[in-house]
């Protein structure tokens, strides 16, 4: 048996404009929330933290829209989120808001002790402002032409066709998105820099210090900001909703009243105070988890996220943690995932593209969403996201593989031996095969969760099932019945047995039917952890105590038939004729 790690886990954290859609989920919080499982389930302490992003203009603008107060709306996102979470049974140990006062303070004590390293210096700097929107605009409600790559509908902070990152008054023919207006000013304004280029040779050493701990997506998109070279970035905005601007004391910092920080300085920053908030509700420690003159330099720190944030993550936050002269700790393992696409797009919040999470728990369970979406992660590039697709894995994997094996083994058993585990017969030749499949397997699913490959975790614990079927068409209980019970009482013994692991295995990725199938084999709570890598194998078909009552679980999975796949791609688009 290995020994327990303390390992700490977040997610990027979901922006507060609206519920995420299926991509936002498939990107960061549902692996997390596999990935934290399955730690758990081998016997590791794991601690998963999330929060809502809360600051940064699309709240003001949101809430302008739905004509609240800009805290009105967030306290009402964030429980619309929540939910949400909740609904698709992401096990998180805090869901934090960046908005709340813990947030607020660690971030000015960072920025603080930042200007103290002397990497942060106050400059003037030209901002587009609007004269008819009358105020200054963030960077990303600019928009014009790439003077790089002359894409038209370039962002002022980055341009998504090249990659290229951007400051606003470079772009070509810029104009406001919030009102699409081109009465554009370029005024002075003052702000604080964060003087990334001091930063930059401790930040190439650090990324190329994590080697196979992270993706090569990950690796190549630091790589990429760090080879166009780190320049100073603005961490104030012109803007009234955020974290303010303060000085040692606490007093708002001299001209600085009606600024407030960046909300990419801030956002990742609530990985920390989201921590603090867990620590303070549950009477647990923080700093152990963040500190590394505190424990912390013994912790596993892993992140997940979309590769749109990953540069955020892998260069201006840990140049926040770096320099700012404290012992912070700093992320282990990166994963980083592409995109899941919607025929031939992307899923995208503002443009209501796709299914989003309230809307698919509206139609199918949360295991049916789960199942889908990580047996198909957008890990080696962008994955596509169909009906056609969804409806196949459901109906196969889920219904076919595993329901249909739990279905049969449970009621054959009700039917033929009483409900009980049967205690009678020999193990032969068939529960050899089965052991040997089990050995070469379960080990290679635990690496497959341990390199965090979540595409081919599902595909083994698919295997896994699979395999049980064929043990059973080797077995052939129900045909030994008729002449040997107690060579039929083997079969099923093993088959009960496999039915509670196939459950075990299922509860990171479907943890609500995996659920079922436990609680009608009567599993006991603490029976629940995965076997190790080195466990017994054959122990593991006779497991279950003999005359144990069990009782068949009702209908696992339903299947989606054709009528509702075409209902829904009326509905949300992404018919085969798109």
């Amino acid at each position: 048996m290995t020994q327990p790690r303390r390992i700490l886990v977040t997610s990027a954290l979901p922006y507060i404009n609206g519920v995420k859609h299926l991509g936002n989920l498939a990107g960061s919080m549902l692996p997390a929330d596999v990935y934290s499982r399955v730690m758990r389930l081998l016997g590791h302490d794991v601690t998963y933290i999330c929060a809502t992003d809360e600051h940064g203009t699309p709240a003001e603008l949101a809430a302008q829209a739905a004509g609240v107060s800009v805290q009105d709306y967030c306290d009402e996102q964030y429980e619309i989120q929540r939910a949400a979470g909740e609904g698709f049974s992401l096990a998180f140990d805090w869901f934090g808001r960046t908005s709340r006062p813990a947030n607020h303070k660690v971030t000015q004590h960072l920025a603080q002790a930042l200007e103290k390293q002397g990497l942060i210096e106050e400059r003037t700097s030209q901002q587009v402002y609007s004269v008819d929107d009358g105020r200054f605009l963030p960077d990303r409600y600019v928009e014009g032409t790439c003077p790089t790559c002359g894409f038209e509908k370039a962002r002022g902070d980055q341009c998504d066709n090249c990659g290229r990152l951007l400051d606003p008054v470079d772009l070509i023919d810029p104009y406001s998105s919030v009102s699409g207006s081109r009465n554009i000013e370029i005024r002075d304004t003052n702000h604080l820099y964060l003087l990334q280029g001091q930063m930059q040779d401790r930040i190439r050493e650090w990324v190329n210090s994590k080697g196979a701990q992270w993706p090569s997506l990950a690796v190549s998109i630091a790589n990429k900001w760090l080879d166009e070279g780190l320049i100073a970035r603005a961490i104030t905005r012109d803007l009234s909703w955020g974290v303010k601007v303060t000085d040692a004391d606490g007093n708002p910092r001299p001209g600085y009243e009606d600024k407030v920080f960046y909300v990419w300085f801030d956002a990742p920053i609530g990985y920390i105070s989201a921590t603090q908030e867990w620590a303070e509700a549950t009477g647990n420690d923080w700093e152990s988890l963040w500190k590394t003159d505190k424990g912390a330099d013994e912790v596993e720190y892993v992140q997940f996220m979309g590769k749109d944030n990953v540069a955020f993550h892998t260069v201006s936050f840990p140049v926040t943690l770096l320099g700012c002269g404290e012992p912070w700790k700093t992320v282990d393992k990166l994963k980083a995932f592409n995109w899941v696409t919607w025929y031939g797009g992307k899923f995208s919040t503002s443009n209501k593209r796709g299914v989003f999470m309230d809307q698919a728990l509206d139609l199918l369970p949360a295991d049916y969403w789960r199942w889908y979406l990580i047996a198909n992660a957008p890990e080696g590039s962008d994955a596509a996201f169909t009906w056609e697709g969804f409806q196949s894995a459901v109906n196969s994997d889920l219904a076919n593989v595993l329901g249909n094996f739990v279905n049969r083994i449970t009621k054959y058993t009700a039917s033929k031996f009483d409900g009980q585990v049967p205690d009678a017969g020999t193990p032969g030749d068939a529960e050899a095969w089965m052991v040997n499949e089990l050995k070469e397997r379960l080990p290679r699913l635990i690496e497959h969760y341990e390199t965090m490959e979540f595409r081919k975790a599902a595909a083994e614990t698919r295997a896994i099932w699979a395999a049980g079927n064929e043990y059973l068409t080797k077995a052939e209980p129900w045909v030994k019945y008729k002449s040997d019970v107690d060579a039929a009482a083997i079969g099923v013994r093993a088959g009960l047995n496999l039915a509670a692991l196939f459950g075990i295995i299922a509860q990171p990725i479907i943890p609500g039917a995996a659920k079922k199938i436990l609680d009608a084999l009567n599993i006991p709570e603490e029976n629940r952890n995965f076997p190790a890598a080195d466990a017994d194998f054959a122990a593991l078909l006779d497991a279950l105590p003999h005359g144990m009552a069990i009782s068949p679980p009702e209908v696992l999975f339903q299947k989606i038939e054709d009528a509702q796949v075409a209902e829904w791609a009326e509905r949300f688009g992404g018919g085969k004729e798109d």
